[in-house]
């Protein structure tokens, strides 16, 4: 099973030059190579091979020395994540490849030759030792490490280390829970437990935005307004590190309570259409949040299962089964005309939702089934706030925090 470890790591300012020359070698050849690909297909109709572009580089190092700045074999693995991108479009699983920009996230992958000697990563080439924050230890064989320098000026490595170890078959005995998303409050479970919407952009956005007037009122191109740039960048990633942090917790409290988690299958893409609820809808990061509980679960051998979206799971008694016609999103509680339940519109649907995953795994026996060995407790406590259990550092926290 393959298993991903970031750590900080610390350049000198002739490794961050090493480093900065290899972030523009790879990305000039991706660029180069993607625009090749595009105007084949305009006159053929078909792409190029992944062979094709990694033969493009020999004759490319003749024509432009500089390309020989960056590691050899980080200049190959850009061919295969080329290759891989347009085999992704074409499958349906992503867009078309971009253009990249040397504005924003830069980053490198090491296919091999990488290791850990004490507290400094080796890296090949002209890089060599850098210092890294190893916050945790890992069992198993290194196969890839990505080297990331975002926004803000931090550098990153992503080391994907294979331990040996199978996947676990997905059981489904345990206690099962649903889930509900929502704006006013995050996650809303059939434990009746409510986790309040931390909304971290709206607690930096006054702060974000003086410091996108001041660079606003930089000369482009001086000195100053990349300093301003910089300033920026830190807010926006503070914000991404405070929304991680929290999700992270919450996912991990989730998946160690229950064996089988339901959640809907939402809409994002469409839901930010509405322009009155994009942003608060943005902050959420619901998408990151799923993705967090399926992996975590797969993992721990539990049982993760998204709902289709089209499912009324608000408009739903989930005691008798009746159905409203209609049911506003400022109601926020109603009562059922056919059994007099007085339900809470989100404990309510994420009960449905619930039933409805049970019904799902049980190959819809009934609307109401209920799994083997799968029990609802009887929990009614609200909570507000995410339990922080993950597993890490001390320091990894404070600085995903601070």
């Amino acid at each position: 099973m393959f298993q991903a470890y970031k750590h900080r790591i610390y350049p000198t300012p002739e490794q961050q030059i090493a480093l900065a020359k290899s972030f523009g070698c790879c990305r000039w050849y991706w660029n180069h190579a993607l625009n090749l690909c595009q105007k084949t297909y305009k006159i053929t109709g078909k792409g190029l091979s992944r062979k094709a572009i990694q033969g493009l580089l020999p004759e490319l190092k003749k024509e432009y020395p500089w390309l020989t700045d960056a590691y050899s074999q980080c200049l190959q693995v850009v061919a295969l994540n080329l290759y891989t991108a347009y085999k992704n479009f074409f499958e349906k699983r992503t867009r078309l490849p971009q253009f990249k920009s040397k504005h924003g996230r830069q980053s490198i992958n090491y296919p091999q030759n990488v290791k850990f000697e004490g507290d400094h990563l080796k890296l090949p080439g002209k890089v060599g030792l850098v210092y890294c924050r190893r916050h945790r230890e890992f069992e198993g064989t290194i196969k890839t490490v990505t080297i990331s320098k975002n926004p803000d000026g931090k550098y990153y490595a992503s080391v994907l280390v294979d331990d040996g170890k199978q996947l676990l078959n997905p059981s489904t005995n345990g206690k099962a829970i649903g889930i509900d998303l929502g704006l006013t409050h995050f996650a809303i479970t059939s434990d009746r437990d409510k986790y309040s919407n931390p909304k971290h952009f709206a607690k930096h956005q006054r702060n974000l935005k003086r410091k996108q007037q001041q660079l606003s009122r930089k000369v482009k191109g001086s000195n100053g307004r990349q300093k301003a740039r910089l300033k920026v960048a830190k807010v926006h990633a503070k914000i991404s590190r405070c929304r991680e942090d929290f999700l992270h917790k919450l996912s991990r409290k989730i998946v160690n309570e229950n064996q089988v988690i339901a959640v809907e299958n939402l809409g994002v893409k469409n839901m930010v259409k509405n322009h009155k609820l994009a942003k608060a809808i943005s902050d959420c990061g619901w998408g990151m949040f799923c993705t967090m509980l399926k992996y975590k679960a797969e993992k721990e051998g539990k049982t993760y299962i998204e709902i289709n979206r089209f499912f009324s799971s608000s408009k739903t008694c989930n005691v008798c089964l009746n159905q409203v016609s209609s049911l506003p999103l400022d109601v926020r509680s109603w009562t059922c005309q056919h059994c007099q339940t007085a339900h809470d519109r989100d404990i309510n649907a994420s009960i449905n939702i619930k039933n409805e995953a049970l019904r799902v795994l049980e190959l819809g026996t009934s609307s109401t089934a209920t799994l083997r060995g799968c029990q609802s407790s009887d929990q009614t406590s609200v909570s507000s706030d995410a339990i922080p259990i993950e597993v890490g550092s001390p320091h990894l926290l404070v600085e995903k925090c601070g």
